[in-house]
């Protein structure tokens, strides 16, 4: 994959004519995909957007409005709070902490990603044989210093907060501005 982006213009008041009529001021876009760029989708991209992101969360320069449901209790807006918002777009305390939060939870997905997070979950070492069958099948035998075990419970746990990390990605995707 290779792509490049232009800088985007400056904006000022004679753009719109000139972007009308000579066609000035769009950034040169090139973008290849390689075949081997969409086996692995998912991950190609993260490449791409976990930059982003943490750039974003430190340059950020306002905050969308966050839906009170995707974020912990204690960000939550009180309904006296929603009410001043909608009547006179006054924001609370935690209007910007909600966005941050939801950054949080997008660039810890995507931070994860990469990593052999699961690693994390499992303990003990695994002692197992395999023994043939003449009928061809193929049986699995725990050894007497078998110890491995897995956290199954902190495992689905993580797994989901990266889950919902993804979610939340396409649900404020439009809200990706800086």
């Amino acid at each position: 994959m290779k792509i490049r982006i232009g800088a985007y213009p400056k904006h000022r008041w004679y753009h719109n004519f000139l972007y009308g009529k000579f066609g000035i001021g769009e950034p040169r876009i090139s973008v290849r995909i390689d075949n081997y760029d969409t086996w692995g989708m998912d991950h190609t991209l993260a490449y791409i957007i976990l930059p982003m992101l943490k750039q974003l969360k430190a340059t950020k320069q306002g905050a969308p409005c966050v839906d009170p449901k995707d974020v912990p209790v204690e960000l939550r807006p009180t309904e006296k709070e929603i009410s001043s918002y909608t009547e006179n777009g006054d924001t609370d305390d935690n209007f910007f902490p909600r966005w941050d939060w939801v950054l949080d939870e997008m660039i810890f997905a995507f931070e994860n990603k990469h990593k052999d997070w699961e690693e994390q979950f499992h303990s003990g070492v695994h002692d197992r044989r395999t023994i043939k069958h003449e009928d061809g099948l193929v049986e699995w035998i725990k050894g007497s210093n078998d110890t491995f075990k897995i956290d199954w419970k902190g495992f689905k746990a993580y797994q989901e907060r990266m889950t919902q990390g993804f979610k939340l990605f396409g649900k404020y995707y439009e809200s990706l501005w800086d």
